[in-house]
């Protein structure tokens, strides 16, 4: 398994340089501007494509070409596989040109027969400028799945590296052309969106050329092509509807107020920087594995495999749900309170990480074991556990913002995602023997002491730090911070060795390479 902590170790050094950029990218934009109105409506607009890279990229078109690219890669080599990736891609460039003149169509009619108003009216027209973004994410989604099947990790990683870097560079660009108001500022930012697609885009095709992959229009049809649009179309069901979540959420927290999506946005983008750095990096690296072992009918090898992620997973995400629940408020006034983001937004914001540092464990589970399915070619499990985690997040959603306002969406997104990790567990269990919950009893017990352990440290620094005179908030924020976070993650991991936790040595060598993992999932 040495290999495969490698290509951890690649995917999350790249995700890790992603997840900084796009911390860095999200503090200058809420610096700039704050929770306001174009705030919400550039996040509202910004949501829409991002759905449906989800969707047709990292969602449901992947985890159905990904099985049968390496059957075809396995059986009939690399020449064969490469003829049947570009099927897929004609009709995906296909399928997306018409989704996005049928998106802007919608849009452009909406706004002439103006049926819309305020706020929404910004969203729509954002939404427009966004839309071709669409394009580019999603197919550049797919040649990475191409290339992580053929063990190729890096570039694909460094995908949303070339996003963040071109969105700072448009808003120090709007900056230095003296750009006055918020208006200006969100046109910059789209600009900069656009570029980034595109060059997310050419980075993965480049290296998939170099693997020896020529872009050829064909148009026949194939055996395998048949398999792939038989895995899709269930699976897109699936996937719509967890996006639709997304949305749902997010729509429900516009009609709240002008803020509220804001604040409830960067709070699920602090939870996202563990989820991105580690979670993500072990789903990226072991859904190929687990799709071989699929293939080769290896249910041993299938379950050791992701019973190991599983482990690794959990030892990542719940010390860091605790980390970011504890320093909730320190974390949030030295990363973000800076000027047009205030200390009232500061506060409106801790509950909502609150919230979602809680689910953090959950969300991971519920992405890993949705690919462990998909790559035993199972799209009927997750689509029915989807419907009922729609219904559960919507109504629970309406429900509890009548009374608690967004952070009752907060809520209700953490509850759906228990209900969606347990009964994703629930349905592999019943086709992988290997694969049951209690062998995770032993390990979840560990680190749940671990990660007590680790609360406890940080919250006797806390009182430490509250006798402590400095000058200035946010120096004694970073300095709380700087403290907390080694010393937490010191008192973690000597517990684990002490309750002589399985995968230690596998954890311990992927944060040694990662070398700041262990920081940024605890801040």
């Amino acid at each position: 398994m040495s290999k495969n902590f490698r290509n951890i170790a690649v995917v999350s050094l790249s995700t890790i340089g992603s997840r900084f950029l796009g911390l860095a990218r999200d503090i200058l934009i809420f610096a700039a501007l704050g929770a306001s109105v174009w705030n919400s409506a550039f996040i509202i607009a910004f949501t829409l494509p991002n759905l449906f890279r989800r969707l047709l990229g990292e969602g449901a078109l992947t985890s159905a070409v990904v099985p049968i690219f390496t059957d075809v890669l396995k059986k009939q080599g690399k020449e064969a596989a490469f003829e049947f990736f570009n099927q897929v891609l004609l009709r995906v460039c296909v399928l997306l040109l018409a989704t996005v003149t049928g998106g802007v169509a919608i849009l452009a009619i909406l706004n002439g027969l103006e049926i819309l108003s305020g706020r929404w009216i910004l969203g729509a027209d954002l939404s427009v400028i966004l839309l071709p973004y669409m394009i580019f994410i999603c197919l550049a989604a797919i040649v990475s799945a191409g290339l992580n099947v053929i063990g190729r990790f890096a570039a694909a990683a460094l995908t949303p590296v070339l996003l963040n870097l071109a969105m700072i560079t448009a808003l120090g660009a709007a900056w230095f052309v003296g750009s006055d108001g918020h208006q200006q500022i969100v046109y910059w930012l789209c600009g900069g969106v656009l570029l980034g697609g595109l060059l997310q885009f050419a980075l993965p095709t480049w290296d998939l050329i170099r693997q020896g992959w020529r872009p050829k229009i064909i148009t026949e049809s194939s055996a395998a092509l048949e398999q792939v649009w038989a895995l899709f179309l269930p699976g897109l069901m699936g996937a719509a509807i967890l996006q639709v979540n997304i949305l749902v959420s997010r729509l429900l927290a516009f009609s709240l107020d002008d803020s509220s999506v804001s604040i409830l946005y960067l709070a699920s983008r602090l939870m996202e920087l563990p989820l991105g750095v580690f979670t993500i990096s072990v789903v990226t690296v072991f859904f190929p594995l687990l799709a071989s072992a699929a293939s080769d009918k290896d249910k041993a090898g299938f379950a050791n495999s992701f019973n190991q992620g599983s482990r690794l997973i959990l030892a990542i995400s719940i010390p860091a749900g605790v980390g970011l629940l504890v320093l909730a408020e320190p974390i949030l006034s030295m990363l973000f309170n800076w000027g047009s983001f205030s200390v009232d937004d500061v506060e409106a914001t801790i509950p909502l990480l609150a919230i979602y540092a809680i689910g953090l464990p959950f969300y991971s589970l519920a992405t890993f074991a949705t690919r462990g399915l998909h790559a035993r070619k199972d799209m009927h499990t997750p689509i029915r556990v989807a419907g009922l985690c729609l219904v559960t997040n919507a109504v629970l959603g309406y429900f509890f913002m009548q009374f608690f306002g967004v952070a009752g969406l907060a809520a209700a997104n953490v509850i759906a995602a228990i209900v969606q990790s347990a009964l994703l567990w629930k349905g592999l269990s019943t086709s992988v023997d290997g694969i049951r919950a209690k062998t995770l009893v032993k390990p979840f017990l560990q680190i749940l002491a671990g990660a007590l352990a680790m609360a406890l440290t940080v919250a006797v620094i806390v009182v430490l730090f509250t006798h402590i005179h400095i000058e200035s908030e946010k120096i004694a924020d970073v300095l709380l911070v700087v403290c907390a976070v080694p010393l937490g993650a010191g008192a973690y991991f000597a517990l684990l060795s002490l309750f002589r936790f399985e995968d230690i040595k596998e954890l311990k060598a992927v944060i040694l390479r990662k070398k700041v993992v262990g920081g940024v999932a605890d801040s």
